[in-house]
């Protein structure tokens, strides 16, 4: 069996062969996940991850699973190996219609692969504007059809736009919130600048790590924001800090203080750690 096809299902306590067909996350995608890195058969920021994915149950009002039994079977997949775990929690099996009524959650635990080791990354800018909504703004909802939308734009780009490696997305009004699958910081004045993402976008694990550094603080930023800085990089829980060295016709050298930030990242997180030459 392929790392891909690792995974438990539950519905409340109940370990299932299969997600329910009338499971509100599969309807709606009435719930929320989490991707955790793991290293040497645990998760180094469990306790990050579980806290964002309190707060968004929370704010969806989704009854919470347990969180020793969500672990013990998310870490009986690991089997002692470096992996990503992905967690869904949804709202639960409910009738046809939007109005939600309790339910015992169903969560799901998959493993699969680490993302392969690269020293830095390029972008391009997505056509697709994010919507809007402060309601949902900052969780990790299960509705990413926004972002599904932006990577499908690969399908069409033209021969000297298929190097990029991911895309940075605008709110309606222009501003910058982050790339399809991580937190943007740009380096200005010699700050660390990441969007505030109080109208939309999600609230990383690792974002939140480096805000909590010296000399990294939350700001509007305009595409001239991110083209101007002395430096940029986009980070998530699975893949640490990745140094950004092209957008569009701007290129960046590795900025001291993004090697800095990374080295820090590997201190407080042993998955991150500088990949050892053969």
């Amino acid at each position: 069996m392929s790392d891909d096809a690792r995974a438990r299902i539950f519905v409340g306590d109940i370990e299932v062969d299969a997600v329910p067909p009338n499971d509100r996350g599969l309807a709606y995608g009435d719930g929320v996940f989490e991707t955790m890195r793991a290293f040497g058969g645990s998760v180094p920021w469990w306790a990050r991850h579980w806290q964002r994915l309190t707060r968004g149950i929370d704010l969806l009002g989704i009854k919470a699973p347990d969180e020793a039994r969500v672990r013990e079977a998310a870490e009986s997949l690991l089997e002692g190996c470096d992996s990503v775990i992905k967690l869904i929690v949804t709202r639960g099996m409910g009738t046809r219609g939007y109005g939600p009524s309790p339910s015992q959650p169903t969560w799901i635990v998959s493993r699969h692969p680490v993302p392969k080791h690269v020293e830095a990354i390029t972008l391009r800018w997505c056509h697709l504007r994010l919507a809007e909504q402060p309601a949902l703004a900052g969780i990790k909802h299960c509705n990413r059809l926004e972002q599904v939308l932006a990577r499908a734009e690969w399908l069409h780009l033209p021969p000297d736009e298929m190097y990029a490696d991911d895309g940075l997305m605008l709110d309606s009004q222009g501003h910058v919130v982050g790339a399809t699958a991580g937190n943007v910081f740009a380096l200005r004045n010699g700050h660390w600048l990441t969007p505030p993402l109080d109208r939309c976008g999600v609230r990383g694990v690792c974002r939140e790590w480096v805000l909590a550094e010296p000399g990294a603080a939350e700001a509007r930023l305009a595409p001239s924001d991110i083209r101007s800085a002395d430096a940029i990089f986009v980070c998530n829980a699975v893949r640490g800090i990745l140094p950004v060295a092209r957008l569009g016709d701007r290129t960046w050298s590795l900025h001291p203080q993004v090697a800095r930030l990374r080295a820090r990242l590997a201190e407080a997180n042993p998955a991150f750690a500088p990949m050892e030459s053969p």
